[in-house]
């Protein structure tokens, strides 16, 4: 006797259909799994059998083998012990197998028959929904799920109301999804005291999507500009929420099943390990630059970082994805994230105060920010100085725009970029242009060619720099409403790229 249920097995966000085959034949009594299952799913059959016996169902004295089709892609993970189960159960008639091979199932066993919360279930709905199918899942990853309309979902709190559901003793409503939450945050950029000219460089780094580098003393700022970031920065569309949501369903970091309109915030320590933050370990889990995918990832202490950390960033920082290859698997995932990074300007932090500079200066600076390599700084379309602020200043009210009055400009920007990339895949802010619509979008006028070219000549702009300067003229451009990129635009562009170029501009 043959019967099949269906779930799925995670390669990064893709979720790939699995047959599970159950046969129950004739011969000695064991209960064995194949198809290249790892630990938890070999454990899978004592969970099954426990959670049958608590439901006073005994398993046959026969020989029942269970095959996780294909039998060459790894299965990993205790979400197969609800399709074991289903299968089992249709093998031996107990549910109608025709209903059974039309879901898709996934969620753990307890030994009492209660089933357990498992990660992806958004992932799984969505490859339910592209094949015509329902999905079974946990109560706890109902709400999760049922964020994919086009797969009916079905949220059972145990195996015992699986079984009645099937065999309409006691059918269940489908599940509903959560709650879509906008945090509202209580930081403000005023509460910053000076530091005008890194506010404006933030303003128009959350515009375009442009990557971020302030360098400063310590206590200067740096980690409460960046914290204040989120609050500038427009909420996430549905589709980017959509997106952003799979990830962090992978990593199980949904919320009661609530999917969040607030762009994710990440900053992981500067201990943190290369499959932390790029991804890796066991089962190639996202790393912290896909869970800021659509975000922001702040990375604080940033020449602190081992320097192999660092280069792994360049990649993905130019593709919006990361590729983590093992040996029987690559797994692709989405990372198009704002790098924003903060570092002292040297080893003790005082390189420009005079009273405290070591007498290392200014070796002690040169090293110290020769952590970071040359290809990977070019990478940043703003570099800043952030001076520290005299105590005295603290005692001065507050200056310049709240966070609201600052996000309302942004979102009007982003607004431009989103009306002005519609049909072009891949591109969705000044950041991600290229090509020929780089040079449609962002070339400015005769002055502001001049002006570029001469800079580009003087300084030693590379063609990415270049290119990279262009867009962050054009995000200038968008802030002011202005259809053309002028000549001060690429005047305060390059400013934020080219410190030393700061005399030489046009004031």
């Amino acid at each position: 006797m043959v019967a099949c249920a269906y779930t799925v097995a995670f390669e990064g966000i893709d979720a790939r259909m699995v047959q599970v085959q159950c046969a129950v034949a004739p011969g000695l009594p064991t209960f064995s799994i194949v198809g290249l299952p790892d630990k938890a799913v070999s454990e899978a059959r004592e969970r099954v059998r426990a959670a049958l016996t608590s439901m006073s169902i005994a398993l046959p004295s026969k020989r029942i083998t269970v095959n996780l089709s294909p039998a060459d892609l790894p299965k990993e993970g205790s979400h197969f012990d609800l399709p074991i189960a289903l299968a089992l159960l249709a093998a031996i008639e107990i549910l109608p197998r025709e209903e059974i091979e039309a879901t898709v199932a996934l969620g753990e066993l307890s030994l009492d028959g209660s089933l357990v919360q498992v990660i992806g279930a958004l992932p799984a709905a969505m490859a339910a929904a592209e094949h015509d199918r329902a999905l079974i899942c946990p109560r706890a990853c109902g709400a999760e799920a049922a964020w994919v309309t086009a797969a009916t979902v079905i949220a059972p709190a145990t195996l015992a109301e699986t079984v009645q559901h099937f065999n309409g003793q006691r059918v269940l409503a489908p599940a509903d999804p959560g709650e879509v939450t906008q945090e509202t945050g209580s930081r403000d950029l005023r509460d910053v005291k000076g530091q005008e000219r890194a506010k404006r460089a933030l303003e128009i780094a959350a515009a375009g999507r442009h990557h971020v580098l302030m360098v400063g003393s310590p206590g200067s700022g740096k980690s409460m500009l960046a914290a204040r970031l989120p609050g500038i920065l427009p909420p996430l569309t549905p589709t980017e929420a959509l997106e952003t949501s799979m990830i962090h369903s992978l990593a199980g970091l949904l919320d009661e099943g609530g999917i969040s309109r607030t762009r994710p915030f990440r900053e992981p320590h500067h201990t943190a390990s290369m499959a932390a933050i790029v991804g890796g370990g066991r089962g190639a889990k996202p790393g912290e630059i896909s869970l800021g995918h659509n975000g922001v990832l702040f990375m604080d202490e940033f020449p602190e970082f081992p320097r192999q950390v660092l280069e792994t960033l360049r990649q993905p920082i130019e593709t919006g994805e990361v590729v983590v290859a093992r040996a029987n698997a690559h797994v692709r995932y989405p990372c198009r994230f704002m790098l924003v990074a903060a570092a002292n300007p040297c080893k003790c932090g005082y390189l420009s105060d005079p009273a405290r500079a070591c007498a290392r200066v200014p070796l002690c600076g040169e090293d110290y920010m020769g952590r970071i390599s040359g290809p990977l700084m070019d990478r940043f379309d703003l570099r800043i100085e952030v001076p520290p602020v005299a105590f005295s200043d603290l005692d001065l009210p507050q200056s310049g725009d709240k966070s609201a009055e600052v996000a309302a400009r942004v979102a009007a920007a982003r607004d431009t970029q989103t009306t002005r990339f519609v049909g072009h895949t891949g591109m969705r802010v000044n950041a991600d242009a290229e090509g020929l619509m780089l040079e449609q979008m962002a070339t400015p006028d005769k002055e502001g060619r001049a002006l570029l070219t001469r800079v580009a000549e003087r300084f030693g702009l590379s063609a990415r720099g270049y290119h990279r300067v262009l867009r962050v003229a054009r995000t200038i451009a968008d802030l002011e409403c202005s259809d053309a990129v002028h000549s001060h635009h690429v005047a305060e562009a390059v400013s934020y790229r080219l410190a030393e170029a700061r005399e030489a501009l046009p004031q």
